[in-house]
């Protein structure tokens, strides 16, 4: 589909042609098999030579990883387009059991780096072959003295492909089979899928809102038995192996994941909570606007004065793209280009998959975007947010495999950055008050959404944990966790909240990445600290903007953070600061709407 400039739907073909009957994405998983028996092989043998023995398996992983990568990215991307595509569940399938393979394969790869003495650790590390990923080798050897023995960590990958990863699968199946019933101005009931439906929960009527919440909680409501049951085995497998490995905290994978300590979570929070009142007072205006005497769930993103408007998708693009340019031509550019060369499905159409992504191509240097268009503000946010992602990964492709694999809160800022790119740039041009009001409202949403939603998120997920330990949570106590966690997080704001949101909310059940909630707040405050700095250094920082994207896979966040700006994120005077930057557009919105 075409409207105007743009394509609306993605190209698939360039990397595999035929889709999830590909014979070509056939060879490649057979060649990437191949490749993983004979890393096995290597890695079985014995050797006099541990540095050469090293280094050409390191060089086998990178290869790998370059190409399941984009494996994992063309059957995500087949699944997102069509939920019954059931042989794309089938490629799934077999792509995370060359992964299980593969981890395995990594675990005798990791306990070898960890057997070598730290002189001749230190020699090798410094070598020309593994110079530019020693933070990385580095990384997974002290990483290898925390875990199981190699066989059973090996052991462990093979047993959650169709275990652990089954329960995420399972929901999958679930969110595919939900049916929304929509009843339109003429009195038409029509079935919309989660994606579609979901959109209606920001519609500008609140009489939409209303019917659209109702159909949403009975939905998710009659599938609350079999996500209850999917997240309680999750929970479950993810605590049992804990204990194996003598974890005692759920947040230490999560926070090793996102190479961040707890420190930094800590203060992070701590900045955040002293900046709620200001959002409970943007809130509890925002009820006053709209009549009401507490904002429900519904309403919370409801727009108000032309933020209602339809915006077409060459239009959205198209002010995407001019936004960026005045920050970075060449974020500009690669932006025109993936717009005009399919890099994104946006088609509001039924059978996708609710929600949006980004995803990379690395073997093929492309990424892929994935969204459900409808014309809201929202979807333009999501938009420039996606490819916030997508420009991070454009400027990596060139590194090492390993030093391309960034945490999720370092690739959330380049896609909060971008976001803060457009919006804060449109409010600014905006000549209408009413438009200008209205933008300015999107902007205090995102704020909303990672201080509040997320934070009930991760109240929610931290609780659920500590009840998980005594068995299994049923449907009754999950709502109320959750429940409890809404009026926490929102400060008491909040009328009627959103007692399923875990059942609705894709994010809980993701296998590869646990607690998928707070890298995106970090990813904004950080976000938020980084445009204040390009604002301050004007277009000279859009080059120094690069170099940080480019070592966010290479450190730890908080070297980061001190190399390209100076700060420390252990201390709460940065994330004070962060705060205090995103809620001063409130000041201006209660001026505004005195």
């Amino acid at each position: 589909m075409t409207t105007g400039k743009y394509p609306m739907q993605w190209d698939l073909e360039v990397f595999y042609e035929g889709g999830s009957t590909s014979n070509a994405f056939a060879n490649e998983l057979s060649g990437i098999e191949k490749d993983v028996a004979e890393l096995d092989r290597l890695l079985s043998e014995t050797s006099a030579d541990s540095g050469s023995k090293v280094v050409e398996t390191t060089a086998i992983i990178q290869s790998v990883l370059i190409r399941l990568s984009q494996s994992y990215s063309f059957v995500e991307c087949l699944q997102a387009q069509n939920m019954k595509d059931s042989a794309a569940t089938g490629l799934s399938d077999r792509v995370k059991t060359v992964n299980a393979k593969l981890l395995g394969a990594l675990t005798r790869y990791d306990n070898e780096l960890r057997q070598i003495g730290d002189d001749e650790w230190a020699k090798l590390i410094g070598t020309e072959q593994l110079a530019e990923v020693a933070f990385n080798l580095n990384e997974r050897r002290e990483l290898a003295k925390e875990k199981l023995a190699p066989e059973l960590e090996a052991l462990v990958g093979d047993l959650a492909v169709d275990g652990y990863h089954g329960w995420g699968a399972l929901y999958d199946l679930i969110v595919s089979r939900a049916k929304f019933t929509d009843i339109g101005e003429n009195g038409e009931e029509k079935v919309l899928s989660a994606g579609q439906m979901f959109n209606r929960l920001q519609d500008g009527d609140r009489s939409v809102r209303v019917r659209a919440f109702a159909e949403w909680e009975r939905e998710w409501g009659d599938a609350a038995e079999l996500c209850a049951d999917a997240l309680n085995r999750l929970a479950g497998f993810r605590l049992k192996l804990y204990d194996k490995r003598g974890w005692e905290s759920v947040l230490k994978e999560p926070l090793q994941i996102n190479r961040m300590t707890e420190a930094t979570f800590n203060a992070m929070w701590s900045a955040i909570n002293e900046g709620k009142p200001k959002l409970v007072r943007y809130l509890e205006r925002k009820a006053k606007l709209l009549g009401l005497e507490k904002l429900d769930w519904h309403d919370i993103s409801a727009p108000l004065g032309s933020s209602a408007r339809t915006v077409s998708f060459d239009e959205g693009a198209q002010f995407i793209v001019e936004q960026f340019r005045k920050f970075s031509p060449h974020m500009a550019d690669f932006s025109e280009m993936a717009f005009r060369d399919g890099w994104i499905e946006a088609e509001d159409r039924a059978g996708k998959r609710p929600g949006g992504f980004c995803t990379s191509f690395p073997k093929s240097r492309q990424t892929r975007i994935f969204m459900t268009y409808s014309g809201t503000s929202d979807n333009v946010s999501t938009l420039a947010h996606e490819l916030g992602h997508a420009y991070h990964q454009y400027v990596m492709d060139d590194l090492p495999a390993l030093s391309q694999e960034y945490a999720m809160n370092v690739a959330e800022t380049a896609s909060t950055f971008a976001e803060l790119i457009v919006s804060d740039s449109a409010m600014k041009t905006a000549a209408d008050p009413e438009e200008k009001l209205g933008l300015l409202e999107d902007k205090i949403q995102n704020a909303v959404a990672f201080f509040m939603n997320i934070h009930a998120r991760v109240l929610f997920e931290t609780r659920f944990y500590e009840e998980r330990k005594k068995g299994i949570v049923p449907v009754e106590k999950l709502n109320s966790l959750m429940a409890e966690a809404q009026r926490e997080a929102y400060s008491g704001a909040l009328g009627e909240v959103h007692p399923h949101f875990w059942a609705s909310k894709l994010h809980f059940y993701i296998t590869n990445v646990p607690f998928y909630n707070f890298p995106y707040t970090f990813g904004y405050l950080f976000s938020a600290g980084i445009y204040a700095r390009a604002q301050q250094e004007g277009p000279a920082f859009a080059e120094r903007y690069v170099q940080l994207l480019r070592d966010t896979g290479r450190m730890t966040v908080e070297e980061l953070a001190q190399k390209h700006l100076g700060v420390n994120l252990e201390e709460a005077d940065f994330w004070r600061d962060a705060v205090e930057l995103t809620t001063k557009d409130i000041d201006l919105f209660l001026e505004l709407t005195e």
